[in-house]
C-alpha cells in the first residue's frame, strides 16, 4: 500500500510499505478514506525528529472502513464506516474506567516513560505506523473506534479522531464561568475550533493570532480577534483594555512548543535535532527546548483566579515556569492530551446537517495522499492559506 513516510527533518515521501494485517485477536483493518495534517504531525517533521525512525508511517487522524477484524474486535465488523481516535486505548483498565483514555495502562510505553500509545506519533508513543496511509492496523479495536452513520460525506466526522474533542477538552478545561470571557491563543485547526465551540457554548470568545488567513476565517465566524503583529510587545495590555483592565476569565494555549516569539528556544531546537540521536533524543526530553511565549502569554493574560488550558503539546522537561506569578495570581492550570471517547457523545449532536461547527467547510485543502510532501511543507510556513489538510487515499 502507499503511506507517508518520515526519512529526516522535513523529509516526508509517499511510498510503498507492506500491507497492515490483524497480528492479535483484538486487532481490526480499516481502508482509510480520509486522513488529515495534524499541527502536531509537524513537530515530528521538524522540532521532534531525534525520536523518528526511517520509514516510520506517520498520521493520527483518519477515518474509513473497516475490511478486517480479530475474534476479539468486539462488535466491529466488516463494513462498518468508523473514525479512529489517535490513542489507542483498552477501555477496561483503570485508566480507562475513569475516562482517562491517554493514560491506558494496557498501551502506556512504559520504556519512554509516557502515556497510551499513539498512531504515528514516534518512538515516545510506542512507534505504532499511523493512519496517513491506504489501510491502516488499529490494535485494542474493540475499544479504539468510534463507529458513524452512513450516508453524510466524510467531512462532517473527519476531525472526532483529534482536533474536535481536542478542542473540545481544551473549552471544558478552561472553566469559563456563565457569561465568561475566553481568550484562544492560535488560530490553528485546534484554537479554531475551540473558538467556534465557545462561541457555541455561549460564552465571550477573543482570538489571537498572526496569520491573515486564520484571523479572517475567525473574524468570518463572529469571532473578535487580536493581530499579535499590531500588539508583540503589549498583547496583555491590549487583551485586559477589551475586558475591563483584569483579563480574561480563562486562557485557552492551542499553540505549544513552537509559538512564535521564541528565537533562543528555537534554535535550542534546532540545535539539538543536528545532534546524534543517541544525544539528542535525551537532550529534547530533558532540556528546556520548548517555546514558551504562548504559556508566558497565557499567564500574563489571565485574570486573578483564572483558570490557563493547555492543548498546544510541549516537550522539554526542564522549561523555566514563572511559579511565583502563578502562585500570587492563583492561577488554575490544566492540560494533557485529549480523551477522545469521553467527549464524543457530547460533540456527536453538533454533527448533524445544521452544522453549527461548521466541520462540512473546516479544511481548506483536500488533496490525494500522493500530495502529502507538499502539503507538509505549506502547512509548516503557513503558505497559500493552508490551515487545516485532508488526504484523500482514493482521489
Amino acid at each position: 500500500m502507499k503511506a507517508v513516510t518520515w526519512h529526516g527533518t522535513a523529509d516526508v515521501r509517499v511510498e510503498e510499505v507492506p500491507d497492515p494485517f490483524v497480528q492479535e485477536p483484538t486487532d481490526a483493518v480499516i481502508r482509510v478514506t480520509t486522513t488529515n495534517i495534524c499541527g502536531s504531525d509537524l513537530h515530528l517533521y521538524d522540532p521532534l525528529s531525534p525520536f523518528m525512525g526511517k520509514g516510520d508511517v506517520l498520521g493520527h487522524e483518519a477515518m474509513g472502513q473497516v475490511v478486517e477484524v480479530g475474534s476479539q474486535a468486539g462488535d466491529l465488523k466488516v463494513g462498518d464506516r468508523v473514525s479512529i481516535p489517535f490513542q489507542i486505548s483498552c477501555g477496561h483498565c483503570w485508566m480507562c474506567q475513569r475516562q482517562l483514555y491517554t493514560q491506558c495502562e494496557t498501551t502506556q510505553v512504559r520504556d519512554q516513560g509516557m502515556g497510551a500509545a499513539l498512531f504515528g506519533f514516534s518512538k515516545l508513543y510506542g512507534e505504532v505506523p499511523g493512519g496517513q496511509a491506504e489501510y491502516l492496523r488499529v490494535p485494542q479495536a474493540q475499544f479504539t473506534h468510534v463507529k458513524l452513520p452512513e450516508g453524510p460525506p466524510d467531512d462532517r466526522f473527519a476531525y472526532l479522531s483529534d482536533i474536535l474533542p481536542t478542542a473540545w477538552q481544551g473549552v471544558e478545561y478552561a472553566a469559563v464561568p456563565e457569561g465568561g470571557t475566553l481568550v484562544v491563543l492560535g488560530l490553528g485547526p485546534i484554537g479554531d475550533f475551540a473558538c467556534r465551540i465557545a462561541e457555541h457554548k455561549g460564552f465571550r470568545v477573543i482570538g489571537v493570532d498572526l496569520v491573515t488567513e486564520r484571523l479572517m476565517r475567525a473574524r468570518l465566524r463572529g469571532i473578535e480577534v487580536v493581530d499579535l503583529r499590531e500588539h508583540e510587545s503589549g498583547l496583555g495590555d491590549a487583551i485586559r483594555d477589551m475586558t475591563d483592565g483584569r483579563g480574561p476569565d480563562s486562557v485557552l494555549d492551542a499553540v505549544g512548543m513552537e509559538a512564535h516569539g521564541s528565537p533562543l528556544a528555537g534554535f535550542v531546537q534546532k540545535a539539538a535535532g543536528l545532534l546524534p540521536k543517541a544525544l539528542s533524543a535525551p537532550v529534547m526530553k530533558e532540556a528546556g527546548v520548548d517555546r514558551l511565549s504562548a504559556l508566558y502569554s497565557a499567564i500574563d493574560i489571565v485574570r486573578r483566579g483564572g483558570t490557563i488550558s493547555v492543548s498546544g503539546v510541549y516537550a522539554g522537561a526542564a522549561d523555566p515556569m514563572p511559579l511565583s506569578v502563578m502562585f500570587d495570581k492563583q492561577v488554575q492550570l490544566r492540560m494533557g492530551q485529549a480523551n477522545i471517547k469521553k467527549w464524543v457523545p457530547e460533540i456527536m449532536p453538533l454533527l448533524g446537517d445544521d452544522d453549527p461547527l461548521g466541520v462540512d467547510s473546516f479544511a481548506t485543502h483536500r488533496l490525494p495522499l500522493s500530495e502529502a510532501p507538499d502539503a507538509y511543507a505549506k502547512f509548516q510556513q503557513k503558505a497559500d492559506g493552508y490551515v487545516k489538510v485532508q488526504l484523500k487515499p482514493e482521489l
